[in-house]
C-alpha cells in the first residue's frame, strides 16, 4: 500500500518539477560551449601563470646582468687587487656576490617553472583536441 503511494507521488513530483515533457537534455552546442568554456578557464590560468614567470625572468635576468656589470667594476684590473683591497670595496664585492648567487638560483628556478606551464598547457591541448582558443 505505502510502495504504491510513494510510486504516486514521486511521479506527482517529477512532473510538477520536470513539466508535463518530462527529462530533457541541453543541445549538444550547447554542452561544447559549457566544455569550451571550462578549458578556456583552465587555459586562461595557465596562461597568466606562464607570461607572469616570463616577465619576471626577463626582469631579474636583466638586473643580474646590471649587477655582474657593478662587480665587474669594483672588482678592479690589477693582478694583485684582491690583496690588497679596501674593506669597503671587499664587502661590496661580497654582497654583489650574493645577490649574483640569489638571482640565478631564481633564474633556475622560472627556467624550471616555465618549462612546466609550457608543458600544462600543451598536456591540457592534447587532452581536449576539440577546444577552440578564443581569437585575439
Amino acid at each position: 500500500m505505502f510502495q504504491l503511494f510513494l510510486r504516486t507521488r514521486a511521479r506527482n513530483f517529477a512532473r510538477d518539477h520536470l513539466g508535463r515533457d518530462g527529462f530533457k537534455v541541453r543541445s549538444p552546442q550547447r554542452d561544447e560551449e559549457t566544455d569550451n568554456q571550462r578549458v578556456e578557464g583552465v587555459m586562461n590560468a595557465i596562461e597568466a601563470a606562464l607570461h607572469a614567470a616570463e616577465r619576471e625572468q626577463k626582469g631579474l635576468s636583466e638586473r643580474v646582468e646590471e649587477v655582474l656589470a657593478r662587480a665587474a667594476v669594483t672588482v678592479g684590473n690589477a693582478s694583485d687587487e684582491y690583496l690588497d683591497r679596501e674593506p669597503l670595496d671587499r664587502h661590496h664585492q661580497n654582497l654583489f656576490s650574493e645577490e649574483i648567487s640569489n638571482g640565478q638560483k631564481r633564474l633556475r628556478s622560472l627556467a624550471d617553472s616555465i618549462s612546466h606551464f609550457k608543458f600544462l598547457r600543451a598536456a591540457v591541448l592534447s587532452r581536449f583536441p576539440d577546444y577552440r582558443q578564443p581569437v585575439v
